[in-house]
């Protein structure tokens, strides 16, 4: 069974019980969509969509991100580089990737996932952090106050599920437009997945990474 994680805390995902090979982290959300009478629902346009994306910054032993990708007018473009997201889906190393980008949340189960082979990513990789933004989601108005069933999971290659992180949005998530989820560390026995649910008010993860580099 799952652990199931609070803010806060973290469990260890041990080599000699869980088949580490290929992770699968997923994540998913819901809308809370406001409640309406029955012309109200006849009346009002469709529920918008949200667009979640998740960013995986890779980090060395000191917690920071080596490499920002391919530069262009000598500024970095992130692609290429030490950070999967949807402009950079797979990483150089071939060990993580992103399988998609959903851009509306519909659809049960995960609403994204990457993939991580932890046995083989190189140890010059210690830490892996999950920034979820909202695209878009200062000038749409949106933010993690109306996500539900917001949650991160981490599934082995034999499809157990590890542990869960279940985090619903609320008024203290009211005007949040990202947030670092969650981070495996790297340890002797395997790796550690730390709940945290930090969030920003900025809808972009690139404003997360001035505390990586």
């Amino acid at each position: 069974m799952a652990v199931s994680l609070s803010k806060g805390q973290g469990v260890s995902l041990k080599k000699n019980e869980f088949d580490l090979s290929s992770v699968t982290i997923g994540l998913g959300w819901d809308i809370n969509e406001e409640k309406k009478g029955f012309f109200g629902s006849l009346m009002s346009k469709k529920s918008e969509d949200y667009d979640l994306d998740v960013a995986a910054f890779l980090c060395d032993e000191n917690g920071k991100v080596r490499d920002l990708g391919n530069q262009t007018n000598g500024r970095p473009t992130l692609v290429n580089g030490d950070i999967v997201f949807f402009n950079s889906q797979k990483h150089k190393s071939g060990q993580i990737w992103l399988t998609g980008d959903n851009r509306t949340g519909e659809g049960d189960g995960d609403d994204e996932q990457i993939i991580a082979k932890l046995n083989t990513l190189s140890p010059e990789y210690a830490k892996i952090v999950f920034i979820v933004q909202i695209y878009k989601g200062q000038e749409l108005k949106q933010n993690f106050g109306k996500v539900k069933n917001a949650y991160i999971r981490a599934v082995d290659a034999k499809n157990v599920e590890m542990a869960r992180f279940n985090l619903s949005g609320g008024a203290e998530y009211a005007n949040q437009c990202s947030m670092l989820f969650a981070e495996l560390v790297r340890e002797d026995s395997g790796w550690k997945l730390n709940a945290i649910g930090e969030p920003s008010p900025s809808d972009s993860f690139v404003s997360h990474l001035k505390d990586y580099v």
